[in-house]
């Protein structure tokens, strides 16, 4: 494959066991595209160039990224850039980090009608949080909100929610004053729970009717071809909302919520080892004081677990409303930027080449020649991939 590297990737573990797995298993298009997307990513399958020193004549070979947003080598770029974006649309003030969780319950029917209940997810959490923001015992003015979706936990396991960044206030009805929320949010978090609940259950509810889910097979436990036997379990479950710390102001928020935007089910960082069919890595046990351990999986089930997390073709895992939302940006934030104050940031990085991006991150130039120090890395061929 030609691939230099001194550390464990997920692209060992597939390129070893990808194979194998793909025969065994019936894999959705998406998965088996992510899949070899990963093995081959810079490698001499995606093609690439050569570059040649203009002073010494060094010579080297630069191959492809593979672009796929499950790629833990092909995000980081994206996310500085999607970060970069963000700042003009942000406003100056606290942000509010909230997060929004489906019951265990509801997982298997989830993850079997994936695009639509996704769907939902968002719809309902927006939902809940426009109406009691416009509540006017509550705050009574309009909001917005980034949605960031991850179906992960630490270990893998499928786990949807949202991670939402909320501004700690609002445009007030007439559009005439920025209003500040209290630093501990505006909203009770049982409020924000029912009104959660009781609007994904109203979808789900309407998408039973029109028969427009797959359904899994019954468990002893839950009859999915009975919705108001599914409901009854649904309303008895704590559908979980949790309003993290706030921030000062977008400076914070962004570098907070860059890691969670572009962020892969796992990264090659937290790989420790592959052997003897066990692939070994770490993880965070939020429940006992956020301790990092180790967990050792067989690499079929290691399999299993990430590909639980390719998302459907097309799907956008990041969405914005209400004052965030595209339709708003050129008009209410722009006005909200005027009641408070200030102007929105121009975007460093919109417009220019990856290489310039790169070199105003790292300081390195990554054309200089690594051999004289002095030449430029200029390409003599393209190459495409076997």
């Amino acid at each position: 494959m030609n691939r230099i590297k001194d550390k464990i990737e997920l692209s060992d573990i597939f390129e070893q066991y990808g194979q194998e797995y793909r025969q065994k298993h019936n894999l959705c298009q998406e998965q088996v595209k992510a899949m070899e997307a990963i093995e081959n990513c810079r490698t001499s399958k995606l093609g690439g160039h050569k570059l040649k020193c203009n002073e010494c004549g060094h010579e080297q070979i630069s191959y492809n990224s593979c672009r796929n947003r499950h790629c833990p080598k092909c995000q980081m770029l994206k996310q500085l850039m999607w970060v970069d974006k963000l700042k003009a649309q942000l406003l100056p003030v606290r942000y509010f980090h909230i997060v929004f969780t489906l019951p265990e319950e509801l997982r298997l029917l989830v993850y079997i009608n994936q695009k639509i209940l996704y769907d939902a997810l968002f719809i309902a959490s927006s939902y809940a949080l426009k109406k009691v923001a416009l509540n006017p015992a509550f705050l009574g003015a309009e909001t917005g909100s980034v949605a960031v979706l991850h179906t992960w936990g630490q270990s893998l396991t499928y786990h949807p929610h949202l991670h939402i960044l909320v501004p700690a206030g609002g445009l007030d009805p007439d559009g005439w004053e920025w209003k500040h929320s209290s630093r501990k949010f505006f909203v009770p978090v049982k409020a924000l729970s029912k009104i959660f609940r009781g609007k994904f259950l109203e979808i789900l509810r309407l998408k039973y009717e029109k028969k427009e889910l797959t359904l899994p097979q019954n468990t002893e436990v839950i009859q999915y071809n009975d919705f108001e036997s599914l409901k009854k379990i649904l309303y008895m479950q704590n559908w979980n909302v949790y309003i993290k710390k706030t921030f000062g102001g977008p400076g914070q928020v962004i570098s907070y919520l860059g890691r969670y935007t572009h962020r892969v089910a796992i990264s090659n960082s937290r790989l420790i080892s592959i052997e003897n069919n066990k692939v070994r890595f770490s993880w965070k046990d939020y429940k006992n004081h956020n301790k990092w351990k180790e967990m050792e999986l067989s690499a079929e089930e290691f399999i299993r677990r990430f590909l639980q997390h390719i998302l459907p073709c097309g799907f956008y895992k990041i969405r914005y409303f209400g004052l965030f939302a595209s339709v708003n940006r050129k008009i209410k934030i722009a006005q909200c930027f005027q009641l408070l104050g200030t102007s929105p940031e121009i975007p460093s990085y919109e417009g220019l080449p990856c290489q310039i991006i790169l070199e105003m991150l790292t300081g390195k130039d990554i054309f200089l020649c690594p051999a004289c120090k002095k030449g430029r890395l200029l390409i003599t061929s393209v190459f495409k991939g076997k």
